[in-house]
């Protein structure tokens, strides 16, 4: 063969697996085909100036992994099982004009990343690590640290209103992990028949479904899940305090009634005790694992309050099915790293978790304030539902107005939209989500301007191919019109009716 280029960087040291990486690259992208026949070991050395001993070590490398096959008198060449036909990749699109916009988050549910406490979080990791028996760098229990569940619960109980104790705390990688744990241990006991709310997050219902649970959706309207319409189900997946995407609470009537339903069958209620930190307007509502303990798994994370990143959180559930949820986790992964789970017990005893959610739900509220008080000037037309909770807003449209379309426009614009079609397991009027904790204050009104111009101009009409299907699944569901999402306790609206208030 030719030349063999290997290039090579002196200054960094380790040259020999500098050439084994390199030719290891080459073939794995076929720049060397099948049987290829390599320099010898001495030739390869005079070309790149290095001793013979450097590449004989970076040959006998690859011939150890598999990537070259070397015979006395035959030389040494590619393995016929090393090099791939890997298809030169396509040239980068170029980027569209838009795409200098500002982009205020990827998700209408993310936090502002920007508001993480680094230094507040730093000096915790550099505490524990300081303090940290070495035996607890070892495998521990599967279910959590011992601080962080003994920590956690208390918080628990002074916040939520819960009725938890350490050893029923299993500690996950946040609540997608928590809900798949639980419905796991929940499927091996026999068919399980799980109740949703519709609509709901249509990221979660991939992961519902490869538990091997059948979904059964039931409407939610202004006073949250509607219990009536439950039927008989062994389980029923709930976000009670901050309804996903609807924004409404679980009235006091409905938690009530569940708490029967749930008593009357033996049914499990799996509480997401989805942006329960962030309500604006009073204090949240206890969780419902409070009220039945021995009925009611509840999952919730830091990922609203810290950063998604972090993939910490917890389960609480009674004590048979923690034990279960514990020994799943030893079966599947061994458990969450120990480093952030310290960390955070002394986040939460040191109080720091709890002056930062002050923070945060300051400026999440002045945020939310700002998206509401523009659209009522620029876009009146369009209302805002739910409660003043939460890091999103879900934005009843006009009739005719068309859901992709608008998240295109307001995507366009950097913010962070999606539309209400793909949550839904049946159609309903148009709707979309839209996330303001990404969205800095001074440049709501911007957006919402820019937004205005851009519906001004002609539309898709309704029912194109914009708008995403909803979700495809039986027995369907009656979903309430938007009328019957206003409050019915006579809750006034704000800002020009833009805002719908629900008193619970």
């Amino acid at each position: 063969m030719g030349d063999l280029h290997v290039p090579i960087d002196r200054d960094r040291g380790g040259i020999a697996g500098q050439i084994a990486s390199e030719l290891r690259a080459a073939i794995r992208l076929g720049r060397l085909e099948s049987g290829t026949r390599l320099p010898a070991s001495r030739e390869l050395a005079a070309d790149l100036q290095v001793s013979r001993g450097v590449v004989v070590e970076a040959y006998e490398q690859l011939v150890a992994e598999g990537f070259l096959i070397s015979r006395v008198g035959h030389g040494t060449h590619v393995a016929p099982a090393a090099a791939r036909d890997v298809p030169a990749p396509e040239p980068l699109a170029e980027a569209p004009a838009t795409a200098c916009a500002p982009y205020y988050g990827h998700r209408p549910t993310s936090p502002d990343l920007g508001g993480f406490p680094r230094e507040r979080w730093l000096a915790a990791v550099r505490h524990v690590l300081a303090t940290m028996p070495s035996d607890a760098f070892d495998y521990g229990d599967p279910g959590g640290v011992a601080e962080l569940r003994e920590e956690l619960a208390g918080y628990l109980r002074r916040v939520r209103a819960a009725d938890v104790r350490a050893e029923n705390l299993v500690i996950v990688g946040g609540v997608a992990q928590g809900l798949s744990l639980v419905l796991h241990v929940l499927a091996q006991r026999g068919p399980l028949r799980l109740a949703v709310e519709d609509p709901t997050s249509h990221r979660q219902v991939p992961l519902l479904r490869r538990s091997g649970a059948e979904l059964a959706p039931v409407p939610v309207d202004d006073e949250g899940l509607d219990v009536a319409a439950l039927g008989r189900a062994d389980a029923v997946l709930v976000t009670p305090a901050h309804q996903y995407p609807t924004g409404v609470v679980l009235s006091p009537a409905r938690r009530a009634a569940l708490m029967e339903w749930a008593a009357a069958g033996r049914a499990t209620i799996l509480e997401d005790d989805y942006d329960a930190e962030f309500r604006f307007d009073r204090d949240p509502v206890g969780c419902l694992q409070g009220l039945a303990p021995d009925r009611v798994v509840l999952s919730g994370s830091v990922s609203k309050a810290l950063a998604p990143g972090l993939r910490l959180g917890w389960v609480a559930a009674p004590a048979d099915l923690a034990d279960a949820i514990r020994h799943a986790r030893s079966e599947l992964d061994l458990g969450s790293p120990v480093i952030e789970q310290y960390a955070l017990a002394r986040f939460l005893r040191t109080g720091a978790y709890d002056r930062h959610l002050r923070r945060m739900r300051r400026e999440y509220r002045h945020r939310r304030d700002s998206l509401v008080r523009a659209l009522a000037e620029h876009l009146p037309e369009v209302r805002v539902r739910g409660i003043e909770a939460g890091l999103h807003a879900y934005l009843d449209l006009p009739e005719g107005w068309d859901e992709g379309q608008v998240v295109a426009h307001a995507q366009a614009l950097g913010l962070a939209a999606e539309p209400l079609g793909p949550m839904r397991f049946t159609p309903g009027p148009p709707a979309v989500v839209v996330g303001f904790a990404r969205l800095p204050a001074h440049r709501t009104t911007e957006a919402i301007r820019a937004l205005k111009t851009r519906m001004a101009a002609p539309r898709t009409p309704a029912g194109s191919s914009l708008t995403a299907p909803p979700l495809a699944i039986s027995p369907p569901a009656v979903l309430p019109s938007a009328g019957s999402l206003l409050p019915k306790d006579g809750g006034r609206p704000r800002h020009k009716g833009q805002n719908v208030r629900t008193k619970y």
